[in-house]
């Protein structure tokens, strides 16, 4: 519950870091440069007594840390310019069905009848805060909402084809290296984009905001997610993280004054349910 809080302040972060004038690549780019020292840890620790990795490994981890921290992130990110943070942690939280879709699509799993009803159920409370919000801000929430709908596309790449490596390498291990290549690639195209001496004029609350992301928000619900997984199991992880979307609505009224209406309500309640009847389907 501890870990789905914490990700679920990420988006509220972002959108108060906007609130100083900066753009999607300087956020990202201070979240990732203050959590690298930690993932660096992470994967020193998780790879203690491992065998040395081979070459179709760095190569495994270097797609996986692209696709599913680099540009699932970065996505996001810029997903948050454009809808509301309530809006982006419910289309973020339908990852499982994403997964499902492309385990069809790549795989050739079909989902099975109470699947495709729990599909249906999330998709539908989606359409109804998506729909609220399109009303009430303009065309520019279809925008958002894409760039966020493919950060979470690009993630579920990454669960898809992380299982093997996860196996080979270790899951601390995996998951600090692979955050370690997105930390890279974050600053390096801050780096081509920007004169790295502008992180010097920045104003201290972005700053801040930036360390407050890169650890409450980045590193701790990670390290408190796997460790929750380890001792209850991914079912029962996954059924406290509902909690998250809901804490983001709550935080978005609170700091960020988004409209908690009874189309959010009633758009949160279909995505959890949702979700919770997948995870029902053995």
């Amino acid at each position: 519950m501890g870990g789905a809080v914490a990700f679920s302040g990420k988006a509220i972060i972002v959108k108060l870091s906007y609130r100083y004038g900066v753009d999607a690549v300087t956020v990202i780019m201070l979240r990732m440069l203050f959590a690298m020292p930690l993932f660096i840890a992470l994967a020193w620790w998780g790879g203690r007594g491992r065998p040395p990795l081979a070459r179709r490994d760095w190569a495994a981890i270097a797609l996986l840390g692209f696709c599913g921290y680099y540009l699932a992130s970065f996505l996001d990110f810029l997903g948050l310019q454009y809808i509301s943070a309530s809006l982006e942690r419910l289309i973020q939280y339908l990852n499982p069905t994403l997964v499902l879709l492309l385990a069809w699509l790549v795989f050739g799993r079909r989902p099975s009848v109470r699947q495709v009803a729990a599909l249906c159920v999330s998709y539908l409370g989606l359409l109804v805060v998506f729909g609220r919000e399109v009303a009430a801000d303009g065309p520019h929430v279809w925008l958002g909402s894409a760039l966020v709908l493919a950060s979470a596309a690009s993630y579920a790449v990454y669960l898809l084809y992380s299982g093997e490596v996860v196996r080979r390498v270790g899951a601390l291990r995996l998951t600090g290296l692979a955050t370690l290549v997105a930390c890279l690639l974050c600053v390096a195209q801050y780096v081509a984009l920007k004169p790295f001496s502008d992180v010097f004029t920045l104003a201290a609350p972005v700053l801040w905001l930036g360390v407050l992301n890169a650890v409450a928000c980045t590193f701790a619900p990670v390290l408190m997610i796997m460790l929750a997984i380890e001792r209850i199991g991914s079912a029962a992880t996954a059924q406290a993280g509902m909690l998250g979307p809901v804490t983001t609505v709550a935080l978005g009224a609170l700091l960020l004054d988004e409209p908690l209406t009874a189309w959010v309500f009633a758009g949160t309640a279909l995505v959890l349910l949702g979700i919770w009847l997948l995870s029902r389907v053995k």
